[in-house]
């Protein structure tokens, strides 16, 4: 019993709880009505209430034919087993505008347990009364042939720019608009070609797909009005950019005299297709000022922020450095900032995401640039801060930020580094051999004139021009071999290879130990390290188009440059993705080292 009673105890208080909330007054209206037409003032609040005081000055400009008419609804929500219950109360008048011009009705007023509370406050166009248009009549008229004129006042298209005037890559909000009298009812679409914006980069504004009509002025005439697109429109060259004028065709319900008493009744409609087009529009882009050079395209307003991922590495470590564009303007136009490094380190590729809402109020986000890069040598380095500069078109100039610098202080890692090792000169003692005192010779020496001499003999005359050749010779060689090794590049280009070797050696003790990181990693670094040393290319400034460019300059085959691309792809793509196991692995090895035996037979020194 006691059970019972708790269990009904919480489903009533479920189902009655009414959810303590803020008072809510709201005062609702046209926007747009004609001078002698009725329309309705209405008052909603959440609670119930008395003396309720109309705007002051509200029958300045307005009669008030009726009212007030009240109401009252209940509506009940059930949220995660909770119920709420929301009654709501109505009050409605209706008013008859006097005359023409623009109208303010200040804060309605209601008191609610002894509190008042004001409502909002509410601009209502009023416009002349249109003319009533009156079909001429014809006795023989046949429904089949009856001609429709809609009138282009009454039924047309057109394009709406918040702006007129702009700047190179500043954002325009462009509306496609169509208009029709409240006495004429649209039944569909035929045909729609909308607008191209050539000229311009387009984003797309997400709207119903339901067109919802709503009361606008236009001309000082009452619309109903129907938004079929919106578009935000980044204007890419300079001058006057014209938007062709576009059609659409509609299908227009239009009433038809009932020809006898025995007709449908029903029949008194019939659906009939009106083509509306649209006037050609113009928006004039002025040029950007002379730029900074810190500048990649960036029109609008914008803030950025960097962080990197480790300040304390080995040369074995990789480094990403992320920057983050946030703002609001052309930000997917926005080219990657440079980032400045060492000449030893060695840079990826930028990977570049971003992410950008569109709404009314324009293009707003963030992008994400990540930076990866790996020293080569142990030491302390300086990450210089990224300068970052764009054009805002509010204020017409250039504003410039930048991001933090990063101390970065690299160890030597476990794994041998392929550095360049140069040999000095080695300098050799010259020796001396032989006795400066002589031996005392004893008794009598004989003295005997030679009947001949060396010196002058052809042999003499051909070893002393032998010797000077050799001389010559080797002095020659001496020299080249000095000039090669004060020629790093040259050093380099000749050790590239087997340099390179001792990485995928490596590469392939990786792959035994089904090391997938370490083993792609080992396989990258041959390849930059082997095209860095024989084509004589900075680490820093190595990448894939400089890369094949210089291949191509070498007259290597096109279909082995293919092979070091996909093997390259293949391993920056297995830095996100899982590989395929061992046998890819396997095959990826084999074509790295068949590539790299073709580069070296076909590369020109």
């Amino acid at each position: 019993m006691i059970k019972k009673l708790v269990t009904y105890f919480f489903l009533f208080f479920s189902i009655i709880t009414v959810q303590a909330e803020q008072t809510r007054f709201a005062m609702s209206a046209p926007n747009a009505v004609e001078t002698g037409k009725q329309f309705r003032l209405s008052f909603t609040v959440n609670e119930r209430g008395s003396n309720l005081k109309l705007p002051p000055d509200l029958t300045d400009n307005f009669n008030v034919l009726m009212g007030p008419s009240t109401g009252q609804s209940t509506s009940i929500q059930t949220i995660n087993g909770r119920t709420t219950t929301q009654v709501n109360y109505s009050y409605t008048y209706i008013l008859q505008a006097k005359k023409e011009g623009n109208y303010e009705l200040r804060p309605a007023s209601i008191e609610i347990n002894g509190k008042v509370f004001e409502s909002n406050s509410l601009e209502i166009h009023v416009v002349k009364a249109q003319a009533k248009t009156v079909q001429p009549q014809t006795g023989n008229t046949n429904q089949g042939t009856q001609s429709v004129d809609l009138g282009k006042d009454n039924l047309f298209v057109r394009v709406d720019m918040n702006k007129r005037n702009v700047f190179r890559g500043e954002q325009i909000i462009s509306t496609v608009k169509l208009y029709l009298t409240p006495n004429i009812p649209i039944a569909g679409f035929d045909e729609v070609n909308l607008p191209t914006y050539e000229g311009f980069y387009t984003q797309d504004i997400e709207i119903p797909q339901q067109i919802n009509f709503t009361r606008e002025v236009y001309n000082n005439k009452i619309y109903q009005v129907g938004i079929l697109k919106k578009t935000i429109l980044f204007p890419q060259q300079n001058g006057a950019i014209r938007i062709e004028p576009f059609s659409l065709s509609l299908l227009v319900q239009q009433r038809v005299k009932q020809r006898s008493f025995f007709d449908d009744f029903f029949s008194g409609y019939r659906t009939v297709k009106a083509t509306v087009t649209s006037s050609a529009v113009s928006v004039n882009v002025k040029d950007l000022p002379s730029a900074p050079p810190d500048f990649f395209g960036g029109v609008g307003n914008f803030n950025i922020t960097s962080e990197i991922s480790n300040e304390n590495i080995t040369t074995n470590d990789a480094v990403t450095l992320k920057l983050k564009i946030t703002g609001s303007g052309n930000i997917r136009l926005i080219k990657n900032p440079d980032l400045k490094l060492p000449s030893d380190f060695e840079i990826y590729d930028p990977r570049a995401t971003d992410k950008v809402t569109a709404s009314e109020n324009g293009a707003s986000g963030t992008k994400t640039i990540e930076y990866l890069f790996q020293p080569r040598f142990e030491g302390d380095y300086t990450i210089p801060a990224i300068q970052f500069a764009y054009f805002n078109p509010v204020s017409g100039s250039y504003i410039t930020k930048s991001t933090q610098e990063y101390a970065l202080h690299v160890e030597k890692g476990t794994e041998e580094q392929s550095a360049t090792v140069i040999s000095s000169l080695r300098k050799e003692d010259v020796q001396l051999i032989g006795q400066d005192i002589r031996f005392i010779k004893q008794g009598n020496p004989s003295l005997k004139i030679k009947s001949s001499t060396f010196y002058g003999t052809p042999l003499f005359y051909l070893g002393y021009a032998g010797s000077s050749i050799l001389f010559l010779l080797l002095f020659i060689i001496y020299r080249k071999k000095a000039k090669e090794n004060a020629n790093i590049a040259l050093m380099r280009n000749k050790k590239a290879n087997r340099v390179a070797r001792k990485q995928l050696k490596a590469a392939s003790v990786f792959m035994k130990q089904n090391k997938d990181e370490a083993f792609h990693e080992s396989i990258l670094k041959a390849f930059e390290g082997y095209l860095s040393d024989k084509l004589g290319i900075a680490v820093a400034e190595l990448n894939r188009e400089s890369a094949v460019s210089n291949l191509q300059d070498r007259n290597v085959e096109q279909e082995v440059i293919d092979d070091y691309l996909e093997v390259v792809e293949q391993c920056e793509f297995a830095r996100y993705a899982p590989s395929g196991g061992s046998e890819a692995r396997g095959e990826m090895y084999k074509k790295a080292e068949s590539t790299m035996s073709r580069f070296e037979k076909q590369i020109k020194k």
